[in-house]
């Protein structure tokens, strides 16, 4: 059975999908951008600003699933542009331990929601 995971923690969807949702013991996350959500402005001062936000994002579902970081099975990464990748890994690695980081793959795209630097979905397992 399909369960919605939502909260106000999180930015609101930009479009017709929920922040997460969670079947089988498995969290999938949508793409998180850097979205302030008491706010609703986008966060975009810096790469790193701009990381740390969606990260946080993604942290506000996960509590709400009732998990954290290490429940992470899997990350998507889209960036707007590949020269960034060692300042946004400075930051994604702040989340994570080395020993346990979730598998990854990062893609440069030409686009992304409201024409952002970086979108971070993931899977997570629920226990």
């Amino acid at each position: 059975m399909k369960k919605i995971v939502n909260t106000s923690d999180a930015p609101s969807p930009v479009g017709p999908y929920n922040q997460a949702t969670q079947a089988n013991g498995i969290l999938y996350g949508s793409g998180q951008i850097a979205i302030n959500p008491a706010t609703g402005e986008l966060v975009q001062d810096s790469i790193e600003a701009e990381t740390h936000q969606v990260m946080k994002n993604i942290g506000a579902v996960l509590k709400q699933a009732g998990i954290t970081y290490e429940n992470i099975l899997k990350c998507s990464v889209f960036v707007a542009d590949m020269n960034m990748y060692s300042r946004i890994n400075a930051v994604y690695s702040e989340y994570f331990n080395d020993d346990t980081a979730p598998a990854r793959e990062l893609v440069e795209v030409a686009n992304l929601p409201k024409f952002v630097n970086i979108e971070i979905s993931f899977l997570a397992i629920v226990e």
